[in-house]
C-alpha cells in the first residue's frame, strides 16, 4: 500500500468516526435502549481519539511526502441529468482543511470531556449527547467538504444542533423561543448559501471547489470564473458566512444562544460554529483575488462586525454574552486578515482564538464562583464606589453607552426590515388564497379559515 492510498484510508476513517458516533447514540435512543453515561462518554471518546489519530497521520504523510492535496471521491448521491446537477460527495485534506479538522478534533473531544462531567445526572444527558454527535459530524464533514454541496450538508448539520442546542432547555419559553431564532436566521444565510451553489453549478457546470478554483492547491488556486460572477457569488458566500458567524446585522442572535449549555456555548460560539463563516471565506478566498469590490466588502463587513462587538462586550452584564461578544471581535479581525490576503495568519489566528475562547467559556462557572470568593475575602471596602467613583460622562459617551446595551437595536431592524414585509406578503397571499378557495366551494369562509398562520409569526421569534 503506497502513501497516497494509505492517506485516503485514514481520511475514510476521519470522517466515519463522528459518523458512527451519531449512528451508535442515536440508534438504541430509536429502539428504546438507554445507554448509560459511562457508555455514552466511551463512544464519545472512542470515536474523538480513532479521528484525531487518522488525521494527523495524515498531516504527517503530506508532510513527508510533499503531497498538499488529497482528494477523496464518494460518488454521485444525486444525480439529476436533465438538470445537468449532481450531488457529488467529496472530501479534501489540504492545508486548510487538516488543522480546522484536527481543530475540531481537539475541541471537540475536550468539551465531550468536560460535558460528561458538567451534565452528569442531568435528565437530558442522552439528548445532548446525541446532538452533540450531530454537530460533530457537520463540523468534521464541513472541514473536509470538497465540494459546494458537501459543505451545505455539513453546514445544515451544525445549524440544526446549534438551534437544538440552544433550546435545550425546552421546560421554559426563553430557550425556545431564543432557539427558533437563531433557527430563522440560520435560515436566511442558509437561503443565500444556497443561491450561492445553484448560481456556481451553473458558471462551472459542477460544484466542485477544484474547478471553481482552477489550478493550484489552497491557498494558491486562482478562481476559473470572471470578476463579475466572483463578485455575485462572494457576495451571497458573504451573507451566508455573516449569518453563520453572527456577524453585523445578525449579531442579535449570539445572545440569544448562550440560552445553551456551557458546554455547547463553548464549542458552537467560542469555538466551532462562530467560525465556520470565516472557514467559508478562506476556502473561496481565490474568488477575492478576481474581484477588488468584492474584497472591500469583506475587509468593511469585518471592520464594523470588530467594532460592533468590541462595544457591545464592553457593557454586558453577563459573562458568556460578554464572551460572546469579545468572540465576534476576533471574528470580524479575522474577517479583514481574509480580506487582505493574509490567509495563514487568519487561519493561525482562528485557531488560537477558538482554543482561547474555549478554555475562557469552559472556566466561566468557575470564574464566577472564585471572584465571589475573593470578593468576601477581601472585604466590602475595596468593593463598589470606592474602587470605581462615579464619573461624569459626556453626551457622546452616553449615547455610546445606549447604542452598545441596546446591540445597535439590530433585532428591531432586522424585523422591521426584513421579517415584517415577509410576513405582511405571506397574510396577503393567505388572504388571496382564502378566497380563491372560498370562490371556488362558494362557502362563506368559517372563523377557523379567517385566522392567519402568519399574523403571531413576528412575536414568535421577536
Amino acid at each position: 500500500m503506497n502513501a497516497e492510498s494509505l492517506m485516503q484510508n485514514l481520511g475514510v476513517v476521519v470522517v466515519a468516526s463522528p459518523a458512527v458516533l451519531l449512528l451508535a447514540l442515536g440508534i438504541p435512543l430509536l429502539l428504546g435502549i438507554k445507554l448509560s453515561e459511562n457508555v455514552q462518554a466511551q463512544l464519545t471518546k472512542v470515536s474523538v481519539i480513532i479521528g484525531l489519530i487518522s488525521a494527523i497521520f495524515i498531516l504527517a504523510l503530506m508532510l513527508m511526502t510533499g503531497v498538499r492535496h488529497v482528494p477523496i471521491e464518494l460518488g454521485n448521491w444525486v444525480s439529476i441529468e436533465q438538470e445537468h446537477f449532481h450531488f457529488h460527495l467529496k472530501f479534501v485534506f489540504d492545508r486548510l482543511s487538516v488543522p480546522f479538522v484536527i481543530l475540531s478534533f481537539v475541541l471537540c473531544g475536550t468539551v465531550g470531556a468536560f460535558a460528561t462531567v458538567y451534565l452528569h445526572r442531568e435528565s437530558g444527558f442522552r439528548r445532548f449527547f446525541l446532538q452533540y454527535a450531530l454537530f460533530f459530524l457537520g463540523m468534521v464533514v464541513s472541514s473536509l467538504a470538497g465540494t459546494i454541496e458537501t459543505l451545505f450538508f455539513g453546514w445544515e448539520l451544525v445549524g440544526l444542533s446549534s438551534a437544538l442546542l440552544v433550546a435545550y432547555f425546552h421546560q421554559r419559553p426563553g430557550p425556545v423561543r431564543n432557539g427558533q431564532r437563531v433557527w430563522t436566521t440560520y435560515r436566511i444565510a442558509d437561503a443565500a448559501f444556497l443561491i450561492a451553489a445553484i448560481t456556481l453549478h451553473h458558471l462551472t457546470g459542477a460544484g466542485d471547489f477544484d474547478g471553481l478554483m482552477g489550478t493550484g492547491a489552497w491557498p494558491e488556486g486562482v478562481a476559473a470564473i470572471g470578476p463579475w460572477p466572483a463578485m455575485l457569488v462572494g457576495l451571497l458566500l458573504l451573507l451566508a458566512a455573516a449569518g453563520k458567524s453572527g456577524m453585523v446585522p445578525f449579531s442579535g442572535w449570539l445572545p440569544r444562544a448562550m440560552e445553551g449549555p456551557t458546554p455547547s456555548s463553548a464549542v458552537f460560539y467560542g469555538a466551532l460554529s462562530i467560525h465556520l463563516g470565516t472557514y467559508l471565506l478562506l476556502r473561496v478566498s481565490p474568488l477575492l483575488d478576481v474581484s477588488l469590490p468584492l474584497r472591500v466588502a469583506v475587509i468593511l463587513l469585518g471592520l464594523v462586525s470588530a467594532a460592533f462587538g468590541a462595544l457591545a462586550a464592553r457593557v454586558q452584564t453577563d459573562v458568556k454574552n460578554a464572551l460572546a461578544f469579545a468572540s465576534l471581535t476576533q471574528v470580524g479581525i479575522i474577517t479583514v486578515e481574509i480580506g487582505l490576503g493574509l490567509h495563514y495568519v487568519a487561519l493561525i489566528h482562528m485557531i488560537g482564538h477558538a482554543c482561547l475562547r474555549t478554555l475562557q467559556l469552559l472556566r466561566a462557572p468557575s470564574v464566577l464562583k472564585d471572584h465571589q470568593i475573593l470578593e468576601d475575602a477581601v472585604g466590602e471596602h475595596l468593593t463598589g464606589d470606592a474602587v470605581n467613583p462615579p464619573q461624569v460622562q459626556s453626551g457622546f459617551r452616553l449615547w455610546l453607552y445606549r447604542f452598545a446595551i441596546q446591540r445597535g437595536n439590530l433585532d428591531a431592524c432586522l424585523d422591521d426590515w426584513i421579517v415584517r414585509p415577509f410576513t405582511k406578503m405571506f397574510e396577503k397571499f393567505d388572504a388571496l388564497e382564502c378566497r380563491w378557495t372560498t370562490f371556488l366551494s362558494g362557502e362563506a369562509k368559517s372563523d377557523s379559515d379567517s385566522h392567519s398562520p402568519y399574523t403571531d409569526s413576528l412575536e414568535d421569534i421577536a
